[in-house]
């Protein structure tokens, strides 16, 4: 059987036209690799010979297998290599200019049948086609880095292309090993439409000082299971890209949460461009480098300049999953927990959910029967507030509803004694709300915990500007003890997390809305794309569309941003009662159980 285009000239060697022409080469095809550099080219050939070299250590392929595709790569400093190319992907630099001047360059060189790609991730494929001799044959196959690795390819077609072409170069991407997605011409397609929209928030959010980079990176790395943090991903992809990618969108889209940050401009004109510079939002050791070190803006790591309270007793109040995840965490630290609930009744039920979660770990090995065993005895169910008369610390995770929480507050500061910490798990609402139902404002803070509790490492502290500096001490000392995560935000809606994750999922809902891609193509591009845990639509489901719209509507109040609107359709689906997995249908329908 023969297979779909054979010969493929790869124009521009950099990491993605390198990364391109090594799984080329691996699925048997002739590639030749153009770049008008001399160096880039040799940097290439070392980069396929170092690549294919670990293959065969690692037994994915044989020492002939290497030698073969090692052959099979050619480098040119001339265009006119390509003219036998069936097939010409240009990853020059992401300029209208100069991939023109490529395509004007090739319609003079290649067949009239060759069919010719661009790599853009933000560019209009439509403009490029249109100025070429044979726009019919012009398209956009978007790779994402590192090649080897990602299995996403996004196919994207403009007005003017020749199905046929569509066809020949999925069925490439398909015998390449990848997941190939067909869209439209629209900035940023699916992945980066959504990725960097996210991104241009972090980099406002850490421009705004409302939380450190660290911070910001953590908080999305063990919030949200990616794996790398907004910040340190604009360095890898580069400033400088992630600024034109952002112009592009803002000129297709005019939604200011496309209008790129300004200290995206100010890095990128100050040659502060990422790793490829040495230096971006982080320092790196030196031009090229992913090691990151320290600078005038890291963290000392140091003791808290001031000294917290002592913490012995916890007071938990509430009786669901959240609740009961909590007073795990906390008992398993050495906490003696007081779990309070509506009734006596209810607190067994949830400390019977905790024997439950417990007797799982022992079971997977995770802990001893002896350490549940004492873990469980550190945990008193009670049926009244009354029992947090004597805890150092009380955690409310009632239901997210401002009026509940603040009747709930107003009991705490009744009921607690002098000195003891308030924590709201408000994961939405105001701190300083809850705080200023009590007489002690200074004693109350955020500790926001991420579901499920004893799974999830993130805990946000949320100061408002009335917390004290001992109780913001205490609950960071706290926090690490239980062996979580602390990050460091202000008290406005959203947090760090949920304000970077929701508009996110906001955008997918409009893209959806807007018939430019299907739910599965949606959660594709970001799971093989973005290296996300879950797609949006799955995420969404999960979570809760009515969970979900609320934190859209505090976010869009507390911002007045239009871009925040909640989309139409979630609206709608909420509306209707279709919630997600919970009544078996959101998004996607499920089985009952």
């Amino acid at each position: 059987m023969d297979i779909p285009l054979p010969t493929i000239a790869v124009v521009g060697l950099g990491t993605m036209g390198t990364g391109i022409a090594d799984v080329l080469v691996r699925a048997g095809r002739e590639v030749v690799g153009i770049d008008v550099s001399d160096t880039a080219a040799a940097r290439a050939v070392a980069a396929l010979e170092s690549s294919t070299a670990r293959a065969v250590a690692r037994g994915r392929i044989t020492e002939e297998e290497r030698r073969d595709a090692l052959a099979r790569f050619r480098t040119f400093s001339d265009l006119r290599a390509a003219a036998d190319a069936d097939l010409v992907i240009e990853v020059v630099p992401e300029s209208y200019e100069a991939k023109q001047e490529v395509f004007r360059a090739l319609d003079g060189i290649v067949r009239p049948d060759t069919v010719l790609a661009t790599g853009t991730n933000a560019l209009s494929v439509t403009r490029l086609a249109a100025d070429s001799a044979h726009p019919e044959r012009v398209l956009g196959l978007h790779f994402f880095t590192p090649v080897q690795a990602m299995k996403l390819v996004e196919v994207v077609s403009s007005v003017l292309t020749d199905p046929k072409a569509v066809e020949s170069v999925t069925r490439l991407a398909l015998d390449l090993g990848k997941e190939p997605v067909a869209v439209g011409d629209r900035a940023g397609f699916i992945a980066d439409g959504l990725l960097f929209g996210y991104l241009n928030q972090a980099a406002a959010m850490y421009e705004a000082k409302y939380a450190s980079r660290e911070d910001i990176d953590a908080a999305m790395r063990l919030g949200c299971g990616l794996p790398m943090g907004p910040l340190a991903l604009l360095d890898l992809i580069g400033v400088d890209t992630a600024r034109t990618v952002l112009e592009a969108m803002y000129a297709d889209s005019h939604d200011r949460l496309h209008a790129p940050a300004p200290v995206l401009r100010q890095l990128s004109e100050a040659g502060l461009t990422g790793r490829k510079s040495g230096r971006g939002f982080y320092t790196y050791a030196a031009p090229g480098s992913g090691e990151v070190v320290r600078d005038a803006l890291t963290p000392l790591g140091a003791a808290e300049a001031v000294s917290g309270r002592t913490v012995r007793s916890v007071g938990v109040a509430g009786s669901g999953t959240m609740a009961s995840g909590i007073a795990e965490v906390f008992a398993k630290a050495g906490y003696a927990v007081v779990l309070a609930a509506r009734s006596q009744e209810k607190a067994e039920a949830a400390k019977a959910r905790i024997a439950k979660s417990l007797a799982r770990s022992v079971d997977r090995g995770r802990m001893t029967g002896e350490a549940r065993d004492t873990t469980l005895t550190l945990i008193t169910p009670a049926g009244s507030l009354e029992a947090f008369a004597e805890v150092d610390l009380a955690v409310e995770a009632v239901a997210e509803d401002l009026a509940v929480k603040q009747e709930l507050f107003g009991r705490l500061d009744k009921i607690c004694k002098p000195g003891a910490v308030l924590a709201t798990t408000t994961s939405s609402l105001p701190v300083v709300a809850c705080a200023r139902a009590t007489t002690r404002p200074q004693d109350v803070v955020g500790m926001h915990f991420f579901n499920p509790a004893p799974a999830m490492k993130l805990v946000e502290i949320v100061r408002t500007v009335l917390t004290g500096d001992e109780v913001h001490a205490t609950v960071r000392a706290v926090t690490e003890k239980i062996r979580k995560h602390p990050v460091d935000c202000g008290d406005r809606a959203g947090f760090i997390v949920n304000a970077l994750l929701f508009p996110y999922l906001n955008n997918a809902i409009k893209m959806v809305q807007d018939h430019y891609a299907t739910l599965d193509d949606i959660d594709a591009a970001m799971r093989l794309g973005g290296g996300y845990p879950m797609g949006p639509f799955e995420l969404l489901d999960v979570v809760g569309l009515d969970v979900s719209l609320a934190i859209e509507q505090v976010l869009h109040r507390e911002f007045r941003d239009p871009g925040l609107a909640p989309a139409p359709l979630l609206e709608h689906l909420v509306a209707a009662g279709c919630l997600g997995r919970k009544t078996g249908r959101g998004f996607r329908e499920y089985a009952r159980r």
